[in-house]
């Protein structure tokens, strides 16, 4: 039994989506993310996807893309993500009936594995825009955008201290914390979010978001502060789902 974590699939099954503008990583890429699923995740094993699974913008235009998921073997688990436009937080509970045995969407709830609560929401981070001087070295930006963030990571803070509170209430002591967005931009040391894994003493902090090698370096990697950082995107892991527990 093993926990694993892959994120952004960005599956376009019915929306006809293409990746491949993205780079030669993406040609085929609902292809690999098959073939390595299939031969790494085992049946008694738990996948937790961490946003981005598909394009379509109503759930009737993901079906397929939800469909594809479904055959993965182990129990999967969702996140969202800013793409998962068909997934409106107020009905996470609407969907986690509908998928009752198959998808379990986490948000505002939580998971078990093992002795492990696992808990996670959208989270937010501040992207910019960023104003460069002639060296590329940031000089300020937008503070407008800025405080627009902030207001979106306190919501989501939110979200994620009631499923911690939920967790531990239920008796879980151990905790693995899943996010969309990074938990810090690119002028951060610390947020909200390392913050909250601090306080809670998570094991590890799984994240994804960040595309392209330009930007597979724009928050935490690795361990931090006692705390296991890592990203999961689909093209930084060439679509392996990546060992989060044995």
């Amino acid at each position: 039994m093993a926990l694993y974590a892959l994120g952004d699939l960005h599956l376009s099954f019915q929306s006809d989506k293409s990746m491949d503008k993205f780079g030669k990583v993406w040609r085929h890429h609902d292809r690999k993310i098959e073939k390595y699923v299939r031969q790494i995740v085992k049946p008694e094993d738990t996948l937790v996807l961490t946003g981005d699974h598909s394009w379509g913008r109503k759930l009737a235009d993901c079906r397929e893309d939800l469909a594809f998921i479904e055959r993965f073997p182990g129990r999967k688990i969702l996140l969202r993500g800013n793409h998962d436009m068909f997934w409106d937080a107020k009905k996470t509970e609407r969907l986690n009936e509908e998928y009752r045995g198959k998808l379990f969407f986490l948000q505002n709830n939580f998971a078990v594995y093992q002795d492990y609560a696992l808990v996670g929401t959208k989270g937010y981070t501040f992207e910019g825009p960023f104003y460069l001087d002639h060296q590329g070295r940031i000089v300020g930006w937008d503070e407008q955008k800025e405080e627009q963030a902030r207001k979106l990571v306190e919501r989501e803070m939110a979200r994620l201290r009631s499923s911690f509170s939920q967790a531990r209430e239920a008796g879980y002591k151990k905790f693995i914390m899943f996010l969309h967005y990074p938990p810090t931009n690119i002028l951060e040391q610390t947020s909200p979010f390392t913050e909250i894994a601090q306080e809670y003493s998570v094991t590890a902090v799984v994240y994804s978001h960040c595309h392209g090698e330009s930007r597979f370096g724009d928050s935490i990697r690795g361990d931090f502060q006692g705390v296991r950082y890592m990203l999961v995107s689909g093209d930084y892991l060439h679509f392996h789902p990546a060992a989060v527990l044995p």
